[in-house]
């Protein structure tokens, strides 16, 4: 049987202290609703999306290891506007809005993902967007959609596969084959397809790793 090891190869030390610094000190900045509020665009950024309920918000909670910082929630929708974080040793991180179904009236979805879409292909300072997928359904449409558009702009993304604890570990091997099969066929994507779970603290040095070395430029 297929452990989550096998899919998360070891980190060196000098690894794991660059992963280390996404813990440092972080702090909510603002909430953004329309492009013309987005900070000066002068420091290096990543930027969380994926589908409503995906796991983003406590994702991040995990990867910065402080509870309640990004609001978490049962109720697909909850983040509704681009939430700008400053970790202090590296950049913004930006929790965006969750894409698909959510308890929101229509127009409010346009709204957000309007802006999302075109903060997402238009932001100088974003260095990698973190591509949520939840491992329990691989790739779906508008995952690949949101894959395409970014590829055309040639923006980088990096698929993290989330709530790896379940899913039947067969099963998750098949996924993570069939996601990096996806975007093996686009050259903006990152080739790691990094495995996560929140809850059980499954890859969250490799994610972290990840989001360090996409701010410093590595």
């Amino acid at each position: 049987m297929t452990s989550n090891a096998e899919l998360l190869s070891p980190l060196t030390s000098e690894e794991e202290a660059l992963a280390a610094l996404v813990t440092k000190p972080i702090e909510f900045l603002m909430g953004v609703t329309s492009m013309d509020q987005l900070p000066v665009a002068d420091v290096a950024e990543i930027a969380f999306a994926g589908r409503s309920n995906v796991g983003k918000s406590s994702l991040i909670n995990a990867l910065v290891a402080r509870k309640g910082l990004a609001r978490a929630s049962n109720t697909p929708g909850r983040t509704r506007e681009l939430n700008y974080f400053r970790a202090a040793e590296l950049g913004y991180i930006v929790d965006l809005p969750g894409y698909g179904y959510a308890v929101a009236s229509k127009d409010s979805i346009a709204q957000w993902t309007k802006l999302t879409r075109r903060y997402l292909v238009g932001r100088p300072s974003l260095k990698r967007v973190f591509l949520l997928v939840d491992a329990r359904h691989g790739v779906k449409a508008n995952d690949q959609e949101l894959m395409h558009e970014l590829n055309v702009a040639a923006v980088s993304f990096q698929v993290l596969l989330t709530k790896a604890d379940k899913i039947k570990q067969t099963d998750l091997m098949s996924i993570h084959n069939a996601t990096c099969a996806t975007i093996a066929k686009m050259p903006a994507s990152h080739p790691e397809v990094i495995v996560t779970s929140s809850e059980k603290k499954i890859g969250l040095v490799h994610a972290r790793l990840a989001v360090a070395k996409a701010l410093i430029g590595q």
